[in-house]
């Protein structure tokens, strides 16, 4: 299994791959054939699910300068090292299903990123500097064991995307509402007892999910005239029902 990893890593320096697959290899440590000499200086997609990983490289940046998309889901990672800020070109990082504890701050320096995944680790709390990403779009950081979000979640201008499934939040931070480019937002599955008044004011928010929130009795009026429904399953319109009672008891029923 060595002596092919090594020559796939080989064959993929010589002939300039930009994409690599190294998923389901039963890596415990990270390829030390990647990080040789000069590294994979053209390498642009790396995909290494489904491994044992625990750790990454601090050199990382430096062999693989060029990365855009870097997809480690389902690894036994535990910290990501500081020097992941250092991807400057990274537009997709999926980081899902680890062991992650800690999301260190220089996060907040990979400027070019799209997509953030972070679903299922032990996260409690995310750095303040996520919010310094500007062109992020997709932020997934469903069954966590977050208390609440970063206040300057909302200086991320450009997300459409926010999955905060199955943690353990008890309020929406106000300033949410003021994310000019949110279509979906999806909080299922948490401890919240109310929803900000001004949520759903945004003509751009079109999709939230609230089911499985068993303290939430209604909904602020902003979203009489979006669609509600569960995520995960077929969404369903409960604006009639919204309108004429007020309340949430309908979810229950989905739950």
């Amino acid at each position: 299994m060595a002596s092919e990893l090594c020559k796939t890593i080989s064959v993929a320096r010589l002939e300039k791959h930009k994409n690599l697959f190294l998923n389901y290899r039963n890596l415990h440590h990270f390829p030390l054939e990647l990080l040789k000499d000069e590294g994979l200086q053209y390498l642009e997609r790396l995909y290494m699910k489904r491994n044992s990983l625990t750790s990454l490289p601090e050199n990382l940046a430096q062999k693989l300068p060029n990365l855009v998309e870097l997809y480690l889901h389902s690894n036994n990672i535990v910290v990501v090292p500081e020097a992941i800020g250092s991807l400057v070109k990274l537009q997709c990082l999926d980081l899902s299903d680890n062991a992650l504890e800690i999301v260190c701050p220089e996060i907040g320096r990979l400027r070019a990123l799209r997509h953030l995944r972070l679903a299922n680790n032990q996260l409690q709390f995310l750095p303040p500097e996520v919010g310094d990403l500007k062109e992020l779009q997709t932020l997934d950081i469903s069954t966590n064991r977050l208390l609440t979000l970063p206040e300057r979640l909302h200086m991320c201008l450009s997300l459409q995307y926010l999955t905060v499934d199955r943690n353990r939040l008890w309020y929406v931070p106000r300033h949410l509402c003021q994310l000019p480019s949110l279509n979906e937002l999806s909080m299922a599955g948490n401890r919240l007892a109310f929803l900000p008044l001004d949520l759903g004011r945004s003509r751009e928010l079109q999709y939230v999910y609230v089911d499985n929130n068993i303290h939430l009795k209604g909904l602020p009026s902003y979203l009489y005239n979006k669609v509600i429904g569960c995520s995960g399953k077929t969404t369903v319109s409960f604006v009639a029902y919204c309108c004429s009672t007020q309340c949430l008891q309908t979810f229950d029923l989905l739950s």
